[in-house]
């Protein structure tokens, strides 16, 4: 697909169907401000960057993957899932996926690891199937290196998309 493991993509529409199975990281870039998201009401977000960990272990595999990117192109979806939420808000701009390709069980591995390193989290996000505390996380700067550190910690060949 793509030789590098960063890319850049002018264009989310472009952004690949991926039917093998997989884990991934949304990043998003937002001001501060107040959202619910599905049962959790009034959720105050700090301005800088949120990080979503998801998996896509079921049959269509990384579609799902597309699926977020371009709702958060289009936002124009009524949202499903906790994350849909983030996506169709006009505060948040997701800038860059980060995934892997695997059928290992690994979100929640990884969830903890980011944990680990960012500390700051959105209680119950995304984690209601799971036992973790979040599956979003919050930091001031930047996160990717810390992310990169994460999959290369799993043993995880990853790929990077860049949306800006």
């Amino acid at each position: 697909m793509f030789s590098s493991p960063f890319f850049n993509m002018q264009d989310k529409g472009n952004f690949p169907d991926i039917s093998k199975k997989g884990v991934y990281f949304l990043i998003f870039r937002n001001g501060n401000c107040t959202l619910d998201a599905g049962r959790l009401k009034k959720i105050e977000f700090s301005k800088g960057y949120h990080v979503y960990v998801g998996s896509a272990l079921g049959s269509g595999g990384l579609k799902r993957l597309k699926r977020h990117v371009l709702l958060s192109l289009e936002k124009n979806k009524k949202p499903r899932w906790h994350v849909d939420y983030l996506s169709v808000s006009q505060e948040f701009q997701l800038i860059s996926v980060v995934y892997a390709i695997t059928d290992r069980a690994v979100e929640c591995e990884l969830a903890g690891k980011l944990q680990s390193g960012l500390k700051n989290l959105i209680p119950g996000f995304g984690s209601s199937d799971c036992g973790c505390s979040s599956h979003l996380f919050y930091s001031r700067k930047h996160p990717l290196a810390l992310i990169k550190d994460v999959f290369n910690a799993a043993g995880l060949k990853f790929k990077v998309a860049h949306f800006e």
